[in-house]
Parts: structure tokens; sequence; C-alpha cells
């Protein structure tokens, strides 16, 4: 027997606007612009060592590399992890009125915003054309999916196809 909300959510996937290239790199670059704006307060309040270390294995390559820049590194995962768990969005997709959700329209769990956050890091190849695999995925599949996407089980859809 299937739960009401089950229905619900079945329902809803029925008629999702999926989101093409356009909106997610418009999202995309307003996420870009805040996590610069955190990332130059990162910098001010933890300045680096600005020592590399060339030798040793990598806990010695990372023990020089500073609080700031660890914290400037983790930044984007924590960001897109978090907001889209908790919000089904970052601030540059609620600016757009998009949302991410599972396939069947319902909100994605931490584990689905985990992974597809974590493969962004292979959607955004080659570093030459950022997301330049990722738009080439998103094109070429008919719920508009990116590789994170689909190994998650979810979509980016217009927020109005929600209600």
């Amino acid at each position: 027997m299937q739960s009401q909300d089950g229905s619900l959510y079945q329902a809803v996937a029925a008629r999702l606007e999926y989101v093409g290239v356009g909106r997610r790199l418009l999202a995309i670059l307003i996420d870009g612009l805040l996590l610069l704006l955190a990332s130059q307060i990162i910098a001010a309040v933890f300045p680096s060592s600005g020592v590399i270390a060339v030798g040793g294995d990598a806990w010695d390559r990372f023990k020089h590399i500073g609080l700031g820049t660890a914290l400037q590194f983790a930044l984007p995962f924590v960001y897109f992890i978090v907001m889209e768990a908790i919000q089904g969005a970052t601030v540059g997709k609620m600016a757009l009125d998009i949302r991410v959700v599972t396939l069947d329209g319902s909100p994605i769990s931490w584990g689905a915003s985990i992974v597809r956050n974590l493969l962004r890091i292979v959607d955004q190849l080659p570093s030459a054309i950022p997301y330049l695999l990722g738009a080439l995925l998103v094109r070429t599949s008919t719920t508009r999916q990116r590789l994170g996407d689909r190994v998650a089980h979810t979509v980016v859809v217009h927020r109005r196809s929600l209600r």
C-alpha cells in the first residue's frame, strides 16, 4: 500500500519542469560570487603562512597549508552540500527559483546532497573549460541531469512545477 505522500510525489513528478544549462549556469555564477566573497573574508581573517611543502607525504604538505587555505578549500563543498540538503537550493538557485529534488519530486536527503556535490568535481572537467562535461551531460539528458544528479537520483527543477 502506498502512502498519501508517495502518491503526491508521484503526481508532482509527472509535471516537473527540468532546468537546463542556462539557468544552472546563472545560479552557479551567483553562488561563485558569494563563495569568492566568503573566501576573501576567510583570507583576511586567517592569512596563510604561504609555505608550501614540496617533499614528504600528504600530511606533511597539508600541515603547511594553513587554516585559511583549508577553510577556503572546504567551503564550496560544505556550502553546496548543506544548502541543498537543508533548503533544496543554494542562494543562486533560490534567486532563480529553481530547486534540487529527487526524481519523484520529493526533497533530497543528506546522502543525495553529498553524492551529487562530491561528483561536482568530475562535472567540472576539463579544468580549461569548467563544467563542460556537466553541461554536455545536462544537454544530452531528457531529465537534464549532470553526472552528480544521475548517481544521486536527483534533478534540478523550476520551483513552480513543485506546487
